[in-house]
């Protein structure tokens, strides 16, 4: 498919959309000041992953993903203040008989609680279902992080089963569980989509 241009996504003060390289102090500030609150939540980080120069490069590459279709990664900046509020990925993007991809998120520590990560996951979904138009966004979650929980069952995912030791998460094989969202809208190739 071919990917529309990157967007700009609002959700009150925030816009969420594809990081630049100016954007690299503000992502190095978001990661290093939520180290300890998105540590027990994500695989260990590479060398170098606090660093301007590795996020200079992981921009492009995220802007390569997205060129190609192959995933997009917004993060949400706020419009009042430079600094980063939180993250929505759409990654794997598969096409063909799938149509599908993976939802990843995360909210800075002093943003929870205030419906923020809701607002900016379901923009992002629909974006991915009405642009993009995926049929199945899949989200994975540890049992024991019941905000994640909440917050996909609020916008509607269906929990379908449990991976055991899934993902290697801080350093442990992690059980996760599988959850999924559809598109009702969903249309096939050739049909009239927003994107076009």
């Amino acid at each position: 498919m071919r990917m529309p241009p990157p967007p700009i996504l609002h959700v009150d003060d925030i816009s969420l959309r594809l990081a630049t390289e100016a954007d690299a102090e503000l992502i190095v500030r978001y990661y290093r000041q939520n180290r300890r609150h998105l540590t027990p939540w994500e695989p260990a980080r590479p060398s170098g992953f606090f660093d301007e120069t590795f996020w200079r490069l992981q921009i492009r590459r995220n802007t390569d993903d997205y060129d190609r279709g192959a995933a997009v990664r917004f993060f949400g900046f706020r419009d009042s203040i430079p600094e980063v509020a939180g993250y929505v990925s759409l990654t794997n993007i598969t096409r063909g008989a799938a149509h599908f991809c993976f939802l990843g998120y995360s909210l800075a520590h002093r943003e929870q609680g205030r419906g923020l990560m809701t607002a900016l996951v379901g923009r992002t979904i629909e974006f991915a279902f009405e642009d993009l138009n995926l049929h199945r966004v899949m989200a994975n979650y540890m049992p024991r992080n019941e905000r994640s929980a909440r917050l996909l069952e609020r916008l509607g995912f269906e929990r379908e089963g449990m991976a055991s030791k899934y993902l290697l998460i801080n350093g442990n094989w992690e059980d996760h569980v599988m959850t999924s969202l559809i598109n009702p809208n969903w249309k096939p190739e050739g049909s009239s989509r927003k994107a076009e």
